[in-house]
């Protein structure tokens, strides 16, 4: 179901190419990582089939940046949803990475895009600038009628929670979901909190659409059942992009994320699909 709030039509209009309007499901293939991936991931060498894969398997949108959504464009267009990202990962930086402004509302426009996507890093230096760019954009979106998708991680989205040495910090992701909302976000894509409870307390603290980032590569099992548990407490789909575009049978597991949220009580078929091209080790 299309929120209530967005009453402009042009709005509307783009979020229902992203957001099943049958299902009410929002299923995101990233396939942004050439610009926030500390390294190049193999799974990207051929986009073209990544993105043919991502949309057989179910995906109702792709996350690209503006090269990638130009060169890639006949392999996607009239059959799902695009949004362009509008900020990259500066990962070199010797005091760790930091996110940056890449592009602009208007050019989303001028693209074709159904959306636009920030990714919202918290608790940096760099903290004020980045509220200002959200805000900014969020303005922007409203004016031009262009969905914005908000992404409230951790500002260490390529390492885990083992990696970094602290749990999933639930207080950081339910205030990093709610500002995002604040600042105008049609849909919040959030880290995995840990647990479906904590989960639940941050999309009702955001009050806003969200969707579940795929985050670090897991066993198919395990990343299936926390896309249920994601559904069970409120989330109307997911963002995933490694856990896709790196599996042995990207449209398989595409297509088992997909029976999560749009039949979230018949999944067997897919997951067995799945088990039988278990990530690579």
């Amino acid at each position: 179901m299309i929120p209530a709030y967005s009453t402009c039509t042009g709005k509307r209009i783009r979020l229902e190419r992203l957001i099943d309007p049958v299902t009410g499901s929002c299923l995101v293939v990233a396939l942004d990582h050439g610009v926030t991936s500390p390294r190049f991931l193999p799974g990207l060498y051929d986009t073209g089939r990544r993105i043919d894969e991502a949309i057989d398997g179910g995906a109702t949108a792709l996350m690209l940046t503006r090269g990638i959504a130009r060169a890639y464009c006949d392999h996607y267009a009239g059959r799902a949803g695009l949004a362009l990202m509008l900020t990259a990962s500066a990962a070199g930086r010797p005091a760790g990475p930091q996110v940056t402004p890449i592009g602009s509302v208007d050019e989303a426009l001028r693209i074709g895009a159904d959306a636009v996507v920030v990714y919202v890093a918290l608790g940096g230096e760099n903290e004020p600038a980045m509220i200002r760019y959200l805000s900014d954009v969020g303005e922007a979106c409203e004016f031009l009628g262009m969905p914005l998708i908000a992404e409230a991680e951790f500002p260490d989205a390529y390492e885990t929670a083992e990696d970094t040495g602290r749990p999933a910090d639930v207080e950081y992701l339910r205030r990093n979901a709610r500002l995002c909302a604040e600042m105008g976000a049609d849909i919040v894509k959030v880290n995995w909190s840990g647990d479906g409870s904590s989960f639940a307390s941050i999309v009702r603290a955001c009050g806003r659409p969200v969707i579940l980032a795929g985050g670090p590569v897991l066993a198919s099992e395990e990343l299936i059942s926390r896309m249920q548990s994601a559904c069970d407490a409120g989330a109307i789909g997911c963002s995933v992009g490694r856990n896709v575009f790196e599996h042995a049978d990207p449209k398989a597991m595409m297509q088992a994320i997909s029976d999560v949220f749009k039949k979230p009580h018949d999944q067997q078929i897919a997951q067995q699909a799945v088990i039988s091209a278990e990530f690579p080790h």
